[in-house]
Formats: C-alpha cells, structure tokens, sequence
C-alpha cells in the first residue's frame, strides 16, 4: 500500500476497499497540485511586490538627492535663472539696428569722380553734310537736357561725347551715345530725340545676307521688295509695327521698343526668304492686334 499525505488522509490496510484508494490517491494528487499552483502563484506576486518597492525605493533617493542639492547650492539656480537673458539682450540689439543702411544721394560730381570716360562715334563720308546742317539740333537737347560735352573732331571724322561736373544722371553719357548713333545711321533727329525721352526704345541694325545669303540681282531684288514701289512696303511696316526702318545700302536699321523691334524684323525677313507682301501685310496685323490686345 502506498500513502502520498498521511497527515490529510488516513491510509487504511484493508483489503476491500481498493477502488476507494484509489480515489484518494487521485484526491490527494489533486489537492498536491493545487497547493503547488497557488504556492508559485503567491511567490510571482511576491516578487512583482518587490520590484515595485524598489523602483519606488530608488525613485525617491533620487527625489531626496535633488532636493538636498538644491538646498546645498541656491547660487547654481541663480546662474541657470540669469543664463537665458542673453539672448534676449542681443535680440533687443537687434531690432535697434537698421536691416538697410540708408545713404544720401549723390551728386553727379561724385558719381562720375575719378572716371574720364569718353565715347567716340565714328561718321560716314555721306552723313558729313546732313550732320553739318543739323548739328544745332543734335548740340542742343545733349549739352541742355543731359548736361553733357559734345563736340566733333575734324581730324579723326569722330563724335566724342564726355561727361561733365554738371552731368547728374548716371546713363546719361549712354543715352547721348545713342542718339548720335541713331542719327548716323540714317534716321531723322525727330525720331532720334525719342531715344532720350523713353527707356523702352532700342537700335537693331543687321544686313540682308545675315537671313539669307544673296548676290547680284538675287540681293537687288530682296531690298527692293522690302521697300516696295516708292517705299510702300516700307511705310506700312513702320505704321503697323510703331517703328522707324532704315535700309542703307544691305543694312537695316530698326528703331522701336523690343516688342515692336520683332515684329518689324519678322516681317522683313519673311520679304527677304521670298514671302509676297500681301501674305506678309495680312500676318504682321494679325500678330499686331495680339500684341495690342494684351497690353
């Protein structure tokens, strides 16, 4: 006979009562099983216990710990307190100080000191005499309007003009470059005195063979349909387009804003590549009023 827990059940001898052995036996192996269960059972919550009494426990050493050195060192916060002010400091510096620095305008004394600059403008044998007859014209608006100095040199067939104390603009020598340029070139003082009243006017000049490379009657005949029968051609381009259109020999010269300036130079090149007038008249309107509605 086999006896697993004397103490909580008895163990009889008796013979007769195998079966009911055997429900204790099972009975006693139960209650064993159980006791174990709830013994591991109780030893996790113990130890989970434990973990969290130390977690608590360290947690306030170290509450303990902060608040002692706090006590200890009042200066130290002090410091940490005043470390922020800074950059406050220098962010007040800052907005004092002006983001732009603002300077008075110059004179046209200063803006032109220590620079002798000259432009020399070279002039054909055949615009000797137009440029004699209007030389009052031209002398007037460049010494009056852009206070500048103008005067032409007998030996070397040149144009100079120089800034002087007087001059206050900057592009004022520019400008006077230009409408002497524009003269020689052919055009007439009216249309070149435009040159100093607007910004948005420029000089193109390029030669018929540039589009296309033409010789004898081949090139006779491209100009002659760029001016067209007594210069009709010519004109409506200009009246179109608000330009002025020069032919000197194979070179043109256009005078007009940018926008303007494109769409004469289009048209002549489509004369020049053989296009007949009429097809040209009808696609330089057309993209003229374009041009007209968007501005």
């Amino acid at each position: 006979m086999f006896c697993i827990s004397p103490s909580r059940v008895d163990c009889t001898t008796s013979k007769s009562s195998i079966g009911g052995l055997h429900i204790i036996l099972y009975l006693n192996i139960y209650v064993d099983l159980l006791l174990v269960m709830s013994d591991i059972q109780n030893n996790d919550f113990v130890e989970v216990k434990s973990k969290k009494s130390r977690k608590r426990r360290l947690d306030e050493k170290s509450q303990s710990m902060d608040s002692m050195d706090d006590n200890a060192e009042p200066t130290s916060t002090t410091e940490s307190t005043e470390q922020p002010q800074l950059p406050m400091d220098t962010a007040a510096r800052s907005e004092t100080v002006p983001s732009r620095p603002k300077f008075p305008a110059l004179r046209g004394e200063k803006l032109l000191e220590g620079s002798n600059e000259v432009r020399k403008l070279p002039v054909p044998s055949n615009r000797y005499s137009p440029l004699k007859e209007n030389w009052m014209k031209i002398f007037t608006p460049v010494v009056e309007h852009l206070k500048l100095q103008i005067r032409f040199n007998l030996k070397t067939r040149q144009v100079e003009l120089k800034a002087s104390k007087e001059t206050t603009e900057v592009g004022a020598l520019q400008k006077g470059a230009d409408f002497v340029k524009a003269f020689i070139l052919g055009f007439e003082v009216e249309d070149a005195l435009a040159l100093l009243r607007l910004d948005e006017l420029f000089l193109e000049t390029f030669e018929v063979t540039d589009v296309k490379p033409l010789k004898g009657d081949h090139l006779s005949r491209a100009i002659g349909r760029i001016a067209g029968k007594g210069g009709k051609t010519k004109f409506t381009i200009e009246n179109v387009t608000k330009t002025r259109i020069v032919l000197a020999g194979t070179k043109i010269n256009i005078l007009g804003s940018f926008q303007n300036i494109k769409i004469a130079r289009t048209a002549i090149c489509n004369l020049i590549l053989g296009s007949p007038p009429s097809k040209v008249y009808g696609n330089m309107r057309a993209v003229a009023s374009r041009s007209a509605e968007r501005f």
